[in-house]
């Protein structure tokens, strides 16, 4: 039997790593999501499942290299909530599908310090942030909205509180952060929206499609193009649902492929709104993954960063196809997988302390996977990212 101890992050760097089944439950409640979201971590708060598409959390920064995951611990002003984010990385990008809470009257513009006029984003007080292995939550402090979030491997669910008396309204923004080549939103039915994001920024053509679906029908909506320079583009929407306040919930899909995918995926793993129960299994994620680490010779806070560590370790790779398996290639067209449930996609040529997509540890009762390696010929076609369009897949 291998017990892990602190020093075994050198391990986690070296290549694969065996360890004994343990029981876990304490080590998955000593996870930090904030370890690292402070001076030049670039690691982000929110909530996400081992190695999962969907990596939900709050964007605060948009520029600079303290930006990269759209998360700095020093900031007190929110954009919103998006889907996608790096952690740890040293160069920017994702931010995809962006929703924010609003009350009172609505502004499409982000509120950007660079811009004149308001805008949607919101300050917040640090002491109502809380964040855990898959749950993340805050209070804005413009109208009192309480968020929380949690995810599915494919998916994010947000829950807001909203005052009673005050118009309430949720901003969706495709054109947040990176530089947009393309966007289209759509209305569903009247409680859901769907839409398409292409922006370049690490990746020069990275594809987003997403299905919302709201747990309370809209009673308004406003769509435009966001930069007028692309009147022909939807990127931007006003959804309002009354002035009654209490819960509204939001479950988000995503896919690299179609729209047909953000929907498969979102129908999937559909969590019926049941925000609890949808926290209790990403936690559970978390408590199974770390299962085969027992913790010797460490006080509280050296076991916390440890299990932070590892969590932050199991962030990446991405999962990247979709339920049905199909994903999208380096070609950039649909290819069905065959073989193993997942394609791996990360951030490729950036020195990191966690396991690469070849590298995963296995425990002894599960066989380690074996992903697509990252070759040279993928960092340049694909702008430095490794599996944003795998080549191959993994077999189990």
């Amino acid at each position: 039997m291998k017990r892990v101890a602190a020093l075994c992050l050198v391990l986690l760097a070296a290549g694969p790593l065996h360890a004994a089944a343990t029981g876990s439950a304490e080590l998955v409640d000593r996870i930090d999501p904030f370890i690292g979201t402070g001076g030049h971590g670039h690691t982000f708060p929110g909530p996400a499942l081992p190695f999962g598409m969907v990596q939900l959390g709050p964007d605060t920064r948009l520029t600079g290299w303290d930006g990269c995951s759209g998360y700095h611990f020093s900031d007190t002003v929110v954009y919103g909530f998006s889907h996608t984010h790096l952690s740890g990385t040293g160069v920017s990008d994702y931010g995809d599908v962006l929703l924010m809470p609003v009350v009172g009257e609505p502004s499409l513009e982000s509120g950007e310090p660079d811009r004149h006029g308001p805008g949607y984003a919101s300050p917040f007080d640090k002491a109502t942030e809380k964040a855990a292995a898959g749950y993340y939550a805050v209070r804005l402090s413009d109208g009192g909205i309480g968020v929380e979030l949690t995810a599915t491997p494919r998916t994010g669910l947000h829950r807001y509180v909203f005052p009673t008396g005050a118009p309430a309204h949720v901003i969706v923004d495709l054109e947040h952060r990176d530089r947009l080549l393309d966007a289209d939103l759509r209305v569903v039915d009247d409680r859901t929206v769907e839409g398409l994001r292409r922006s370049s920024a690490w990746a020069r053509d990275q594809v987003v499609h997403f299905r919302a679906r709201f747990s309370r029908p809209f009673t308004a909506t406003r769509i435009e193009a966001g930069d007028p320079a692309h009147p022909d583009r939807s990127a931007k929407a006003v959804l309002s649902f009354g002035d009654e306040g209490g819960e509204l919930l939001v479950q988000v899909g995503i896919s690299a492929v179609d729209a047909d995918g953000a929907r498969r995926n979102l129908e999937a793993e559909w969590a019926g709104f049941d925000f609890e129960r949808t926290r209790e299994r990403a936690r559970d994620a978390w408590r199974r993954e770390l299962a085969p680490f027992e913790v010797e010779g460490a006080d509280a806070e050296q076991t916390t960063v440890l299990a932070t560590a590892l969590y932050h370790s199991f962030l990446a790779p991405n999962l990247f196809s979709d339920a049905d398996g199909r994903y999208r290639g380096l070609d950039l067209a649909v290819h069905q997988a065959e073989g193993a449930t997942s394609t791996p996609s990360s951030p490729c040529g950036t020195p990191t302390a966690r396991p690469t997509p070849c590298s995963r540890w296995s425990s002894g009762s599960a066989p380690a996977t074996s992903c697509a390696p990252c070759w040279p010929s993928t960092s340049r076609a694909a702008g430095c990212r490794c599996g944003s369009s795998p080549p191959t897949r993994p077999t189990a």
